[in-house]
């Protein structure tokens, strides 16, 4: 009996902090679903380019705070994906939430980085694709399954936005 109210605060407390977390996290969801638009969905049967490749959807943070995720749109939610390259964009195929489509017209660079909040790996680890969310600059990581697809599938969306490699 000692120990038993000791411990019913202690979960009482955890359930409080979970509670807040979720609570904040819905605020900032209905906070930037008015602030963001909602990005595009690929159209069934796209043709694509590319083969999909597998990997990792990191999450789409602002362009200038790379510490500020885009909750909004189920952009910051981290999961499994496959990548493709279509003519009229990058396809990201998410698992469990809806598919994105980042318009070629959008995207105004692509390169690589180390780690993007939360998630880091080794050096150029996370492919970096910059477009424009309505008006604001975001940017958005991708991480290959396998380091051999990563090269070319920077070299297909370079390809796809007219930059050289």
């Amino acid at each position: 009996m000692d120990r038993l109210i000791p411990a019913l605060i202690v979960v009482a407390v955890v359930i409080v902090l979970f509670a807040l977390v979720w609570w904040g996290w819905r605020s900032r969801q209905r906070f930037q679903s008015a602030q963001f638009p909602a990005p595009p969905r690929p159209v069934e049967g796209m043709p694509v380019r590319t083969e999909p490749v597998a990997g990792m959807y990191v999450a789409t943070t602002l362009s200038e705070q790379p510490l500020e995720r885009v909750a909004a749109h189920d952009l910051g939610l981290r999961t499994s994906a496959f990548l493709s390259v279509a003519d009229d964009g990058v396809i990201i195929d998410r698992d469990g939430v809806d598919d994105l489509l980042i318009p070629a017209a959008a995207i105004t660079g692509i390169t690589t980085a180390s780690g993007m909040i939360g998630k880091f790996v080794e050096k150029d680890g996370l492919i970096v694709i910059t477009w424009r969310l309505g008006d604001t600059p975001v940017d958005t990581g991708f991480r290959t399954r396998t380091a051999a697809d990563r090269t070319p599938t920077i070299d297909h969306i370079r390809q796809l936005i007219g930059e050289n490699s």
